[in-house]
């Protein structure tokens, strides 16, 4: 790239700590994003702009009216289209800077291709919005010893961790197991301020810009959050577990499909079944219906046997041990971006 190029970049070439040496170094890199929502398009549109040479943007769903308050890349004009957010991503970025490849993915992320995604990326970055995809990748970033930064953001609070296999804990040291179905909330069941996305992403962008061009001091080993209600911002420093199951004893269940949701299409009934597998068992049905409801879920149903409720015009049919139906679509990803979005993976 020519010295006229880079005049792109001249505001952050300026930046003693990078200089045109750490600029060239990002031009150089590839970045592999999971997940292209809330937080996954202000990181890549962070990314983009700063010169990442190469972003490989993975996603399986599509562009909703109610995603526009806190995705930053997409407009009215790209669920006109009925675009995918992978490919509507794509285009933005490409729009934004021509000097760089951006390729836009449109999959749902299994044990099956995440080594594929992967492949030579310098670094991963976690845009998704659920825990199986997030242990998922931290199994495979642990076998190719691929760094990767973890990012989560719900209602007013968000927070980032970057993880180095072999030098930091990973997610599963600080997790441990993945949370049962339904536990935990979801943006779509307590909401999310569009704020705390921005703050957040921004500080996960940022440590991915420092990694990749190499200055700065990074947040390896801890747990950074914040919370727009009072302004706090704290770290938390999180050790190596010798018994962590992934990168102790490496263990990498997810990346062999061990542990996780699995799908099966019903013949015959225009339903999906989702099951869980190497997980807490027990989901709290009727803690989980008081959640749909205040999230203004009108058709919800719960006896101690099962939950059933209405969700972007489809039936879920949710059982105590975390199996669910979905009914009313044959297509897989449709309905674990359902479930994902309700239940919690």
């Amino acid at each position: 790239m020519t010295t006229h190029d880079l005049s792109r970049y001249a505001r952050q070439i300026i930046f003693p700590a990078l200089g045109e040496a750490g600029q060239r170094r990002l031009l150089d890199a590839t970045v592999t994003l999971i997940g292209c929502g809330a937080t996954g398009t202000l990181i890549a549109n962070h990314l983009a702009r700063s010169g990442v040479g190469r972003l490989r943007i993975v996603d399986r769903d599509f562009i909703e009216l109610n995603n526009l308050q806190r995705q930053g890349l997409f407009d009215e004009q790209d669920i006109a289209e009925g675009l995918p957010k992978a490919e509507a991503a794509r285009r933005k970025l490409s729009r934004i800077n021509s000097q760089i490849a951006v390729e836009g993915i449109v999959a749902d992320v299994t044990a099956d291709n995440i080594l594929e995604l992967l492949a030579g990326a310098d670094l991963a970055m976690d845009g998704s919005d659920n825990f199986e995809t997030r242990f998922l990748l931290n199994d495979a970033c642990i076998k190719l010893g691929l760094p990767w930064v973890y990012t989560g953001v719900i209602a007013s609070y968000g927070m980032t961790m970057t993880i180095r296999p072999g030098e930091t804990a990973c997610l599963r040291c600080l997790l441990g197991q993945m949370p049962a179905p339904g536990a935990a909330p979801t943006c779509d069941t307590a909401g999310v301020l569009a704020p705390s996305v921005a703050v957040v992403a921004s500080i996960a962008a940022g440590e991915a810009l420092k990694l990749l061009a190499g200055f700065g001091e990074l947040n390896s080993g801890g747990l950074l959050n914040f919370d727009l209600l009072d302004n706090s911002l704290e770290r938390f420093e999180v050790l190596r577990r010798p018994d962590c199951p992934a990168c102790g004893q490496r263990n990498l269940e997810f990346l062999h499909a061990e542990t996780g949701t699995r799908t099966a299409t019903l013949c015959g009934r225009n339903a999906v079944q989702i099951s869980v597998h190497g997980r807490p068992a027990g989901v709290n049905l009727a803690e989980l219906a008081v959640r749909l409801r205040q999230a203004g879920v009108a058709q919800v149903s719960v006896n101690p046997y099962l939950l059933r409720a209405t969700l972007d015009g489809l039936e879920l049919t949710l059982f105590p041990d975390g199996r669910a139906i979905i009914k009313g679509t044959e297509e897989e990803a449709v309905a674990r971006t359902v479930y994902a979005k309700y239940v919690g993976m």
